[in-house]
């Protein structure tokens, strides 16, 4: 039977017995509706996992041990905003594939500018479900927007529709990948990722919506080491 997995601070699952975290009580009680004698998994976002059992309020750990689910190979998606909600399918999925890292970026062609504290949240909140249900050990970090220039600075692969260089799937696994917004990279920042000296790779001849390319990318990546598939 597959236990339901929390992950909590892990200052909130020390000792032997303590209270339900406050902040999956609601989630255990009212929507999942376990009971006494139910068992879950907490985890604490650093590796370590813990088998409980309910008691009223209260967990009992029955087992302490490390969490897996985590890939070997610590994956960067350097993700430019893209309109409306279009950026928690790609946490979302990117996340079960076993992306480490989100680094959101804004680019010439962003229709989005910016990202309000509130989405900011919300993409961290998706990056949480999405690590629970797919048994991570960890939350991949989502961090604030960025110029483009940042990820032309970290060395990561530019992904780019339509090029004549190699595919991603040709290449050494990379520690990043760096996607454009709906309207792809406009030439000048082709030219300065060049003139940095990323390498630049394609994923094929199909051109992909821009919510599907991280998830394309993280899949050759990751089963090129292993990690996947």
């Amino acid at each position: 039977m597959t236990l339901h997995r929390f992950f909590v601070l892990a200052e909130e699952m020390a000792g032997s017995r303590f209270p339900l975290p406050d902040g999956i009580d609601h989630q255990v009680l009212r929507v999942l509706r376990l009971r006494s004698g139910d068992r879950f998994v907490l985890l604490d976002g650093l590796g370590q996992a813990v088998t409980c059992r309910l008691e009223g309020s209260d967990c009992v750990v029955e087992v302490r041990g490390r969490a897996g689910g985590e890939p070997t190979h610590r994956l960067t998606v350097w993700q430019a905003l893209l309109r409306g909600d279009h950026l928690e399918p790609v946490i979302r999925h990117a996340t079960e594939v076993g992306v480490s890292e989100f680094r959101l970026l804004v680019s010439e062609r962003c229709v989005a500018r910016e990202l309000s504290p509130r989405r900011l949240e919300r993409l961290r909140s998706v990056a949480r479900e999405a690590a629970e249900q797919s048994e991570r050990g960890r939350i991949p970090a989502v961090a604030e927007p960025v110029p483009f220039s940042d990820a032309v600075a970290s060395g990561s692969v530019l992904l780019l529709e339509r090029t004549e260089g190699p595919r991603l799937s040709e290449l050494e696994a990379p520690e990043g990948v760096v996607i454009g917004p709906e309207g792809g990279f406009s030439p000048d920042e082709v030219a300065a990722a060049e003139r940095a000296g990323m390498a630049i790779a394609g994923l094929g001849p199909r051109i992909l919506r821009s919510e599907t390319v991280a998830v394309a990318a993280a899949a050759v990546i990751l089963s090129r080491t292993g990690d996947f598939g």
